[in-house]
């Protein structure tokens, strides 16, 4: 899915990646927990963290430090969970190519809604949250 996202030839605005650097990118997630929960992944479509090269792991870890820091000066947020979900048993929803989750928290943001109607409340659409990301994104880099 992230590769063929890459490959599409469509532009970012379209695809939703906020941040291209040489080894890893980053994207609004669109089934996203929360507004602004951005993944960070690899261009190589890799399943585990040990299959990483050195140079994937060192910018997946420094890019994810980036986009926490963005997301936190962008959406405020009371929190935040980063983490990895490698394989299906884990909670990986694309278990072949692992990604980074970068997901702002506010107290009080997990509701009835996703528990009992199988359904997420989010007060902006995905295209918003792209433009919002990708934009504070190049404020802090320039």
């Amino acid at each position: 899915m992230f590769t063929q996202l890459l490959e599409s030839g469509l532009p970012d605005e379209e695809t939703h990646i906020v941040h291209r650097a040489e080894h890893v990118f980053s994207i609004v997630n669109i089934h996203p927990y929360t507004s602004g929960h951005v993944l960070v992944l690899p261009y190589r479509e890799v399943a585990e963290i040990e299959l990483l090269t050195a140079e994937e792991n060192a910018e997946l870890w420094a890019v994810t430090t980036q986009a926490a820091a963005v997301v936190r000066a962008e959406y405020k947020p009371h929190g935040m969970n980063i983490g990895l979900n490698l394989g299906r048993p884990a909670g990986g929803s694309i278990p072949t190519h692992l990604h980074m989750h970068v997901v702002p928290r506010w107290t009080g943001d997990s509701n009835f809604m996703s528990t009992i109607a199988n359904a997420q409340t989010l007060p902006e659409a995905l295209v918003v949250t792209a433009s919002r990301i990708r934009t504070a994104w190049n404020a802090q880099t320039a």
